[in-house]
């Protein structure tokens, strides 16, 4: 079996061309596994997985669960909500305790950026990043990526652009990692209060006109305005932001081609894209979340690989 170069799924910056590649290959297996009458495969039969969430998630744990039970894992999960970090436990403490119960990894979702390199100094088991605070997302990322390349083949000099709450976005950060590396051209688009300052740096072009982005791209990804995410007011109104950046079907119809329309969910339907723009047969955003699964089923099968 091939091996990734790291233990660690910290983030798309982590990993190289070749790992993500990798990914990708054994995902096309596990989806005609997800596809067959019998979905498990008894893979990681003997390897148990912490899911440590600090903070709320639905599609992304229950994706990462659906996988590791496909992969036949035993699994334990951990919510803070309902912890002793109410009363005050680090982090490390958290964990260290999970581990005592012989945990083989950790899958976590953090609101601090850096969470998980910090954690991977301290304890020996594989650490999966599912989100750290607005950093990255790095199986969100794969997931997009895979959907994209399922759609178009090669995304070698694929346009594509992404479009909203870039400031605030773990998504839309290692999106852009992760784009560039499989030789993707990519643009960021919204209004300049939710474009980080220096975005440009990271070699993608910058927008603020949708009309003219949509008709440069070969794929839209649409982010969710992050209203959890915000403390200041970065624009007038959701409805100002829709009629400037929202998606709807006579926009679509304007172009002179037709587009692949994606969002990382959930989706503020009438916001960032209307009901029918979802409900198209240009939308993959279904296709995206069957293929979450068999992505983290990839990543979960291959990291356990590492450790032996």
């Amino acid at each position: 079996m091939s091996l990734l170069s790291t233990k660690h799924l910290l983030g798309i910056n982590h990993i190289t061309r070749e790992d993500i590649e990798l990914i990708f290959k054994t995902a096309d297996n596990f989806k005609q596994v997800i596809n067959r009458p019998i979905k498990k495969v008894p893979s990681l039969r003997d390897v148990t997985i912490a899911n440590v969430f600090f903070e709320n998630s639905t599609r992304t744990k229950i994706s990462f669960e659906l996988a590791e039970k496909r992969l036949s894992a035993d699994l334990v999960n951990f919510s803070s909500s309902s912890s002793s970090v109410k009363k005050g436990e680090t982090l490390i403490d958290t964990v260290n305790n999970i581990l005592a119960m012989k945990v083989d990894m950790v899958v976590m979702r953090h609101p601090a950026p850096g969470a998980h390199q910090f954690l991977a100094r301290h304890i020996d088991a594989n650490i999966i990043n599912a989100g750290d605070g607005t950093h990255e997302h790095p199986t969100q990322s794969l997931l997009d990526a895979f959907s994209l390349r399922e759609k178009m083949g090669d995304l070698s000099n694929k346009k594509i652009v992404i479009v909203g709450d870039i400031l605030h976005s773990r998504v839309a950060l290692s999106n852009i990692y992760c784009l560039l590396k499989l030789g993707a051209k990519v643009r960021v688009c919204g209004p300049p209060t939710l474009l980080p300052k220096h975005v440009g740096s990271l070699g993608v072009e910058v927008s603020h006109n949708l009309a003219e982005s949509l008709e440069w791209c070969d794929a839209a990804n649409m982010l969710r305005i992050q209203l959890e995410r915000q403390e200041d007011k970065y624009f007038p109104s959701l409805r100002e932001y829709s009629q400037q950046y929202g998606v709807t079907i006579p926009i679509l119809k304007s172009l002179s081609k037709e587009i692949v329309l994606m969002h990382p969910g959930p989706i503020n339907r009438g916001v960032e894209i209307t009901s029918e723009v979802a409900d198209s047969e240009q939308s993959i955003i279904l296709n995206q979340v069957e293929n979450g699964v068999a992505i983290r089923m990839a990543v979960l099968y291959l990291l356990a690989g590492t450790s032996k």
